[in-house]
């Protein structure tokens, strides 16, 4: 059986996620960073259901927890195939006018800075000529990516900028070494934080305006990862999937 760590792992897009690599049999390594209850919630649902799973603690902006989850995941004795960077912060909506770098900071250190440690380790585990079995790295960006988020996010849009061109660089850094890795943009999603922008009603405010007229669900979001990380988009490398309803 082979190993997929899902940053983020325990609400929202993460959470879907885990629960349909789960279903696929994958032993899901579901990472958190605070909410320990959250995360063992989805563990035992994928276990319930069949699979197998487990929970894992850190906080992705730090190095050292980084390499810490990651021989974690080493002792587990099953080799890390997949890696889905879903973990992603985002403060409330602001102006670049009012911006302070601590702010600039936090969301670059854990969108930018964790996305890329996690690539490392799963880099140096995955690719054939460190005796890996190959893989596929999925990054959770942002249609913020492409739109830029004016007067709500341009902090979170800009790190969410950063993630694609890491993903474009690594995976042809990385496509003769075995491991693919592409991205999916979802838009208007269904999940938790728009609350931590502080409007948790966001997607229904915008779904008017949106081509679809709705809003989509982190399991949506989810099939399209899957499938990148899948035998069935075996050639598909440097790619992005949008999913943001036409937007």
């Amino acid at each position: 059986m082979a190993i997929a760590l899902v940053t983020g792992g325990s609400r929202g897009i993460g959470k879907a996620t885990a629960l349909l690599l789960g279903a696929e049999g994958y032993r899901v390594a579901v990472n958190y960073q605070h909410n320990a209850q959250a995360a063992q919630s989805v563990v035992e649902t994928i276990i319930a259901a069949g699979g197998k799973a487990f929970a894992i603690q850190a906080d992705i902006g730090e190095e050292s927890q980084v390499v810490a989850m990651f021989a974690r995941i080493d002792e587990v004795g099953e080799p890390l195939t997949a890696l889905v960077n879903n973990a992603g912060i985002l403060f409330t909506q602001s102006r670049v006018e009012a911006m302070t770098a601590e702010r600039i900071n936090q969301v670059l250190r854990t969108n930018v800075t964790g996305t890329f440690l996690c690539c490392r380790e799963a880099v140096k585990r995955m690719a054939l000529p460190h005796g890996g079995k190959g893989g596929a790295i999925v990054n959770v960006s942002s249609a913020g990516a492409r739109l830029g988020s004016p007067g709500e996010y341009v902090d979170y849009a800009a790190s969410k900028g950063a993630m694609d061109t890491l993903t474009t660089g690594l995976s042809v850094e990385v496509a003769a070494q075995g491991i693919r890795v592409n991205s999916v943009r979802p838009g208007f999603i269904y999940t938790d934080m728009h609350a931590s922008g502080g409007e948790p009603g966001r997607v229904d405010r915008v779904k008017s305006m949106l081509p679809m007229q709705r809003g989509g669900q982190p399991e949506e979001v989810a099939q399209a990862i899957v499938w990148l990380l899948s035998e069935k988009a075996s050639y598909v490398t440097g790619s992005f999937i949008e999913l943001a309803g036409g937007k």
